[in-house]
């Protein structure tokens, strides 16, 4: 039989490709909140300057000063920082007085209510649309370098919860001999370094995550300090607090409840005995502190994330709390089992099979909890086949599906599997230099210490091979072994599937975002335009203004009238309209309408296509030379 340690490296090998796949795919666009309306709205073109910036989102959001930030054409900031919620999701951003003409840049990066960053910018324009240098330059929250170590991090920091609360339960509830089993203890021990480091790392993270994206920030004090302050930085904390809690938990479980359960071995005790007793009692102490504190663990990922925003919160969160624990108990049991298999010398039948009835609740509290889930984060059959998140709820649940077709292959084995304990095996010979010696006689050492040590080595080779006889000795424990493995690959993937899930904007919300914009295109009326122009000859100022009705797709009505600055109308040579929707190629659709009087020109049957932000530009001639082109963008739909 092959070596363990190629398997091994196999399952690493496809951990970190599909961690890393995901990952990468994982893009920063994926946040929880979407900006559904502003005023000024996006593209608008409006003649007297606003005295404040207003930004509606999908959901509650946190900010900070500089959280939006309103940028003139040169680039200057023209925003007082002063950040209001006035009702809702609605936010504003007070302006400074006195703003010039041409087009201004509105830039916003914010924290949705489930803890992942939102950024985004937009134009407006005031009087006329005009060229502008603003340039944003740090928009990064939630991608690059930090955005991607985060994204490990938060992997790790499951992965890690997974082994430290399935491991200890499947000790305390399936196989407490195993508490005494060095792999065992690793497992534990590993599942607990792992989460404590993970969560110290996205703490000192978090700061630079959800704001500039620099790595230089992720040692800034002042960033942790305000971190902190977060629900998120809070969250974190007491994941740290609780870890601290379940150190002593391991410590106990791993210390006092070893040398009580062979205390007890030792003196024979039935199930009446005081040392049996003992031991049962410290058995449910520490499973009730163990659940306690991994309820505990399980609330801080709750209190952040999904489970804490959107409809029904306090049901959501103690519901996201149990899918976890589901989660915990029959993976991290899994991989310990894997681990016993492999490295333990025996692990007795009637484990494996209080593991498969533990499995198996776990399975029916995860389908449970998870059908809940997916309706609150989907909520409508297109969301779920026509989203990011349906998408990757449905190769989630394909993947549970195979996952427990594995485990039905590994309930077959169980239940082949022999109650037989390890044999005691017989001492070999062991040579050395062409000598014999009985391993473990009592025959004076040598006093070459280079023998002694070879001596010692064949020892422990010997103790190898022995402990792997007995682990092959029953068939069907190399086929649960093959199964459980095959059960192991499997739950790497989805667990990095979970982790890549927890990152991307909910269908529902998706869906809402699109029904609101949707809306607002549909409840758009008519275009009122107003375009000075100044053609550089003589009569050649003036101002033209462009309605169009309904300001709808299909036909319109357009009226153009052209006046003197002093708002008297006046004929010019030729007027022409263009519309061009740059962001889907259509256009420029020209349109020449008729005289009609004096400063008045009309069009009837103006087609408009498709819905959008539409590029209006008119044509003024004021002479056979004198002509000049001027542009706004309107929304039409």
């Amino acid at each position: 039989m092959k070596t363990i340690a190629p398997r091994f490296r196999h399952l690493v090998l496809l951990f970190l490709a599909v961690t890393g796949a995901l990952l990468a795919g994982a893009a920063p666009a994926s946040a929880h909140a979407a900006l559904t309306g502003s005023d000024p709205a996006q593209g608008a073109v409006v003649q007297k300057a606003p005295r404040q910036i207003a930004l509606t989102f999908s959901e509650d959001v946190a900010m900070s000063g500089g959280s939006v930030r309103v940028l003139d054409p040169s680039g200057k900031r023209v925003d007082n920082g002063k950040v209001g919620h006035t009702k809702g999701t609605t936010y504003t951003v007070g302006l400074h007085s006195g703003l010039p003409d041409g087009t201004f840049t509105v830039a916003y990066q914010v924290v949705s209510a489930d803890s992942h960053p939102v950024s985004g910018a937009y134009t407006f324009s005031i009087g006329a649309p005009s060229k502008t240098s603003a340039v944003i330059t740090d928009q990064n929250a939630g991608g690059g370098v930090v955005g991607a170590l985060y994204g490990f991090g938060r992997y790790v920091s499951y992965a890690g919860f997974v082994l430290l609360v399935g491991g200890a339960a499947f000790v305390l509830a399936c196989w407490p001999r195993g508490a005494a089993i060095k792999p065992v203890q690793r497992v534990v021990v590993g599942g607990w370094t792992a989460l404590t480091a993970a969560t110290i790392a996205l703490l000192l993270m978090r700061g630079s995550y959800t704001g500039s994206g620099k790595v230089g920030d992720i040692f800034d004090m002042t960033l942790l300090g305000q971190v902190l302050q977060t629900k998120t930085g809070a969250a974190l904390t007491s994941r740290l607090l609780l870890l601290a809690a379940a150190a002593l938990f391991i410590a106990v479980l791993f210390g006092a409840y070893v040398k009580r359960a062979e205390e007890a071995r030792e003196a024979g005790d039935d199930d009446g005995g005081d040392s049996a007793k003992e031991v049962r009692d410290l058995t449910f102490g520490l499973a009730i502190g163990g659940t306690v504190v991994a309820a505990g663990l399980a609330a801080t990922w709750a209190m952040a994330e999904h489970a804490s925003t959107g409809i029904q919160t306090a049901l959501a969160m103690p519901v996201d709390v149990l899918h976890l624990l589901a989660v915990a108990a029959w993976l991290g049991g899994l991989t310990t089992l894997l681990v016993a298999l492999y490295r333990a010398p025996s692990i007795e039948a009637s484990a494996v099979r209080r593991f498969s009835r533990v499995a198996f609740c776990g399975v029916v509290l995860l389908a449970a909890t998870g059908l809940y889930q997916s309706w609150r984060q989907v909520g409508s059959w297109s969301a779920l086949t026509g989203t990011t998140y349906g998408q990757l709820l449905l190769v989630k649940v394909g993947l549970v599906a195979v996952l427990v077709g594995i485990a039905w292959i590994s309930r077959r084995w169980t239940g082949r599997l022999s109650e037989s304990a390890a044999p005691v095996e017989e001492k070999e010979p062991v040579t050395v230099g062409g000598g014999a010696e009985k391993a473990g006689s009592g025959s004076k050492k040598s006093d070459d210490p280079e023998r002694a040590a070879q001596l010692a080595r064949q020892r422990a080779a010997m103790a190898t091979a022995r402990e792997k006889r007995v682990r092959d000795a029953d068939p069907h424990r190399f086929g649960l072994r093959r199964s459980v493995l095959a059960e192991a690959g499997v739950a790497v993937v989805l667990l990095a599937v979970t982790t890549v899930l927890t990152s991307t904007e909910p269908g529902r919300t998706e869906e809402e975002v699109k029904s609101s914009t949707a809306a607002a295109q549909t409840q758009a009326g008519p275009v009122n335009l107003k375009l000075p122009f100044d053609t550089g000859g003589k009569d050649g100022k003036g101002t033209v203004l462009l309605d169009l009705d309904p300001g709808r797709t299909g036909n319109n009505d357009m009226h153009v009238y052209v006046q003197r600055p002093n708002g008297k109308a006046f004929d010019v040579p030729e007027v022409k309209v263009a519309f061009t929707l740059e962001a889907k190629k259509i256009g420029p659709l020209p349109v020449t309408p008729d005289h009609i009087a004096t400063g008045h020109w009309s069009a009837s049957g103006v087609q408009i296509p498709v819905a959008g932000t539409w590029k209006i530009a008119v044509t003024v001639r004021t002479s056979d030379i004198d002509q000049i082109t001027v542009t706004q963008n309107a929304k039409i739909g």
